[in-house]
């Protein structure tokens, strides 16, 4: 009985279906205009109540006054309101050809309040083309779906806000599925018919336990809620449905934010790793031509490559390509890197070790690159490699069975090299190489911007009584840590100072300063070796640097010349590592609103070891901004500012100098610099 009522359901609701079945879901159709004058014509829809969408526009812009004017009256009129145009001005309008126009209505203003919308000419009051609002019209918006009620799966009513863009909010799940997704499909029930949809942070990975958060879906590859006839949490390795919400058709919802990227790989094979990322490939016998397609920052990089391990996907000891595209140079690069520590690449007693080229450790850069591009933020490139090893570096690329693989997403740092990665698998991930059949599971990229989080305030310390500073090692705190400040690093760790995550600092000159240091004292380790650097440049690692570019460096502290002439750190001391509970998942450090919060999930552990005591006494020969950092990895440290009056507000100062705008008082200024100028030149 409950089948049967279903289906009435859906044949009923078939009735309201208002898609185009012929193009994209744009809103809710108004009609079409009614040309009168100047070439007047096209579709206008509704976007939500506030937006109107006009597609195939055209108006010939010979009008003498003439404007988007809407109003409430019988019929279009002197009585009515201007609407801003696409660029949110009220100029007169030029001429449009076939184009698509969208338009904010004024504050207050809701097109279920108004009549009718027109193409209006206040010179000589005739509408050159018009378009009624139906009576009985409602504009799209946010809809509501029953809530998952089962016993492994709870929530408040789900909120439809979009065409693809789906909210749970107070969703609960107990984390027992095996291989648990967020799921849809069609048809009258959850089946191993349906795809998955990534989770809120784009991962196709089993998703995790959920204890009442708002978790927000985005339907992947253009996907849209008409498309579905259910979203459900399902195990995919026991085929079971452990919960699950029934979608009807015609729901007058916005239409997507995001619009589909027209790429689609010419591979045979091709994998989806994350929402942003997928990998494709073909094997030519000994060769393998592999294709990476990201939507990432343009200082970003995409890896690639087999596991360390055979058995699971492991980076320690892996062997990746780690490729990007320069628009500087205006060409993609692919790099062959060796995983030997899950850290920079940095010098360990005289070798490297971390994330390093194969190039740095004596060995050969083997892919071949064939084809790079960068267009509407998607990345690709195109490469080559060999099947079998070309090196005791290289890894064989298994052409039969499973192979596990391993993939990042991060920044580059200032030497171009791979940071911290924002995005990486925590399950593991494999491929088949050589399917008989074409395995693809890819779908389409969506282009349109997403919500970042906000940065967390940095800290100041700036208390004229403090002369005792304690330096410690934590995490970095993710997109709103350390990587979402204006330098743009991304490193794993960073700086604790007095609690601090990398807080400015103030010193005055004169006065002298002990930093006690926490940063570890054993140079035999890649990730756990961090002495104290005070520099006059901002960066840090100079263990990286080369002869010549470590002589460009101004070394305050931290570091003396041994009697062979080289560089050695001073300031290391017992270590004192904060790291994140063992159940946390580090790539959603940025659910954290606060860093207090975030200080709090923290769990420290120091060793015996005392502390290295740094002393540091800023004197007149001192810039006013110079750099706290570690001297083997790169960004993990602040500013200090070096003052003759400790000053509160020096810090903001500094901020509004680089932002300032120009103001009339300046660009006078500037003329007049300019005038005496001029005329110096003429004599």
């Amino acid at each position: 009985m409950l089948y049967i009522g279903f289906i009435l359901f859906i044949g009923l609701a078939k009735e309201c279906y208002t898609q185009d079945d012929n193009g994209p879901y744009l809103g809710r159709s108004i009609g079409e205009f009614n040309t009168y004058h100047h070439q007047v014509s096209g579709d206008v829809y509704a976007v939500d109540d506030w937006t109107l969408l006009l597609v195939n526009f055209n108006y010939d812009g010979t009008g003498v006054d003439t404007f988007f004017w809407a109003g409430d009256s019988g019929r279009p009129g002197p009585q009515g309101f201007i609407i801003p145009d696409q660029f949110g001005k009220t100029n007169v309008l030029e001429r449009y050809y076939n184009e698509e126009v969208r338009l904010t209505l004024p504050e207050g203003k809701r097109i279920s309040r108004i009549k009718w919308f027109a193409v209006y000419d206040i010179d000589s009051q005739n509408a050159f083309g018009d378009v009624y609002i139906p009576e009985d019209f409602s504009a799209p918006a946010p809809q509501s779906l029953a809530a998952f009620s089962s016993a492994a799966v709870t929530s408040k009513p789900l909120r439809v806000l979009d065409a693809s863009t789906i909210l749970i909010p107070e969703f609960r799940y107990d984390g027992r599925g095996e291989e648990a997704y967020f799921w849809t499909g069609v048809g009258p029930q959850p089946s191993s018919r349906g795809f998955k949809i990534p989770d809120e942070y784009g991962y196709l990975e089993p998703i995790r336990a959920y204890k009442g958060e708002d978790v927000r879906l985005e339907l992947p590859g253009g996907k849209t809620i008409f498309d579905v006839n259910w979203i459900s949490v399902y195990d995919a390795s026991a085929r079971a449905s452990l919960g699950a919400v029934l979608v009807p058709d015609g729901l007058n919802v916005p239409p997507a934010a995001l619009v589909t990227h027209p790429h689609e790989s010419k591979l045979s094979q091709c994998k989806q790793l994350h929402r942003d990322l997928q990998v494709s490939w073909n094997v030519h016998g000994r060769e393998i031509t592999i294709e990476l397609a990201g939507q990432i920052e343009e200082d970003e990089y995409m890896s690639f490559g087999i596991s360390g391990a055979v058995e699971r996907s492991a980076m320690l000891g892996a062997d990746v390509a780690v490729a990007r595209y320069s628009l500087a140079e205006r060409r993609g690069l692919v790099t062959d890197y060796n995983i030997s520590d899950v850290a920079p690449c940095v010098r360990v007693l005289g070798v490297w070790r971390g994330v390093c080229r194969d190039t740095a450790v004596g060995g050969l850069d083997s892919p071949q690159l064939l084809y790079a591009s960068r267009e509407d933020s998607l990345t690709r490139i195109t490469y080559r490699t060999n099947q079998q090893p070309d090196e005791a570096l290289d890894r064989e690329w298994k052409k039969d069975g499973d192979l596990y693989v391993v993939w990042a997403v991060g920044k580059l740092d200032s030497l171009m090299e791979p940071a911290f990665h924002r995005l990486y698998p925590r399950h593991d991930v494999i491929i088949r190489l050589n399917n008989t059949l074409p395995d693809n599971d890819c779908f389409k990229f969506t282009i349109g911007s997403r919500a970042r989080p906000s940065p967390w305030e940095v800290a100041q310390l700036f208390d004229p009584t403090l002369r005792v500073f304690q330096f410690r090692v934590g995490p970095a705190g993710g997109a709103r840590g350390v990587a979402g400040r204006a330098e743009g690093h991304a490193p794993p760790l960073a700086w604790y100072v007095n609690g601090q995550l990398a807080p400015d600092i103030q010193l005055r000159r004169g006065l002298t300063y002990t930093f006690y240091v926490y940063g570890g004292n054993e140079p035999h380790s890649a990730t756990e070796y961090h002495p104290l650097v005070v520099t006059a440049e901002q960066g840090g690692g100079l263990e990286r640097l080369s002869d010549s570019a470590l002589r460009q460096v101004r070394v305050l502290a931290g570091l003396h010349y041994s009697r062979r002439g080289l560089l050695q750190p001073t300031a290391a001391g017992g270590l004192c590592l904060g790291r994140a509970a063992e159940e946390a998942d580090r790539r959603r450090d940025a659910d954290y609103v606060t860093f207090r919060a975030y200080n709090r999930s923290l769990r420290w552990e120091c060793a015996s070891a005392s502390p290295a005591a740094l002393t540091v006494s800023p004197n007149s020969s001192w810039p006013d901004i110079v750099y706290y950092n570690s001297f083997t990895h790169a960004g993990m440290g602040g500013r200090i500012y070096i003052v003759d009056r400790h000053n509160r507000n020096i810090a903001r100062k500094s901020a509004a100098a680089t932002l300032a705008p120009l103001t009339p008082l300046t660009v006078l200024t500037a003329l007049s610099v300019l005038t005496v100028l001029t005329a110096l030149t003429a004599r």
